[in-house]
């Protein structure tokens, strides 16, 4: 038995509908059920779950609002992780968790790997790091996930944003001056179930605990991926803005974000054989699946 935290955001919902299409049983737990900030529901649903192992894609993602709210971040990203991981090595069973490019602060100049030295730039990154370090620290048999810009057919993302403003205004400005990679939610979903099944089929390798990035293949700005959803968007038949590039300082926030956050997948690879497609691969689908759902006629009212 998989238990599933988070099974109410994006990658939550692959999570679930990939174990379902594997044929994995798994019980999938959200918030109120399940909710770091009550960590007696944390407890409970372990209790009740008695998992073989575990994959936590519960977090607290807003990253502005993280700015004014650190409790609710560390509970998120720091002290909720940190029991799973506790209840997780007591049980003698593996936690697959997932963390963030914003441990960075992006001024390394090239793709980030494992042994790289954090330095966040924001109280987001700064709870997701202490949350990282938290586990390693206990005798789990953790493997912990970094991934970036998680997008999907579904929640608030970068892409479904982008098609919603495209209807609403013909011009638009995106900064162009921060570099990642888009990952596709059912990517990540697959690569962690991948190792989840490993786990099951082989056991638990000492060698495997630690640090792996986990992030579709290539790499863009925002721009690039803005003006990529909007090329695909307009075989849709959807409008295409004009996309103006800008810099980070014209477009301020209360959170910093590192300007330059791609992750060197090579690790995932030679260690456990995984490899997410190129993020231009997986874009399409989610695409079109958000311009039909997005364009469902609303009978609520």
């Amino acid at each position: 038995m998989i238990l599933i935290t988070g099974a109410s955001g994006q990658l939550g919902r692959e999570l679930v509908l990939g174990a379902s299409a594997r044929g994995l049983k798994f019980r999938a737990v959200s918030r109120p059920a399940f909710d770091f900030e009550a960590p007696e529901t944390v407890a409970a649903c372990f209790a009740a779950t008695a998992p073989r192992l575990v994959i936590n894609a519960a977090a607290y993602t807003a990253v502005d609002a993280a700015e004014t709210n650190e409790p609710a971040a560390r509970a998120g990203n720091h002290t909720g992780p940190l029991q799973l991981a506790r209840l997780c090595a007591a049980a003698g069973i593996p936690l697959l968790h997932v963390s963030t490019d914003y441990v960075f602060d992006g001024e390394k100049g090239a793709p980030y790997v494992e042994t790289d030295a954090t330095n966040p730039t924001g109280v987001y990154g700064a709870t997701k790091r202490d949350g990282e370090e938290a586990i390693l620290a206990t005798e789990a048999q953790a493997m912990i996930f970094r991934t970036a810009w998680v997008y999907a057919a579904h929640g608030k993302n970068f892409c479904r944003t982008m098609l919603a403003a495209a209807r609403r205004r013909p011009e638009m400005r995106v900064v162009a001056d921060q570099r990642g990679t888009p990952t596709a939610a059912p990517d990540l979903a697959a690569a962690l179930l991948t190792v989840a099944a490993r786990l099951f089929a082989e056991g638990w390798h000492p060698g495997w605990r630690g640090l792996y990035h986990a992030t579709n293949a290539g790499e863009t700005s925002w721009h690039g991926f803005a003006t990529e959803i909007f090329r695909l968007s307009a075989a849709l038949g959807e409008p295409t803005p004009t996309v103006t590039p800008i810099a980070t300082s014209d477009w301020p926030t209360p959170a910093r974000r590192p300007a330059d956050s791609r992750l060197d997948g090579t690790k995932l690879q030679t260690s456990l054989g995984i490899t997410l497609p190129d993020w231009r691969n997986s874009l399409p689908d989610i695409v079109k699946a958000l311009v039909a759902l997005d364009s469902m006629p609303n009978f609520s009212n």
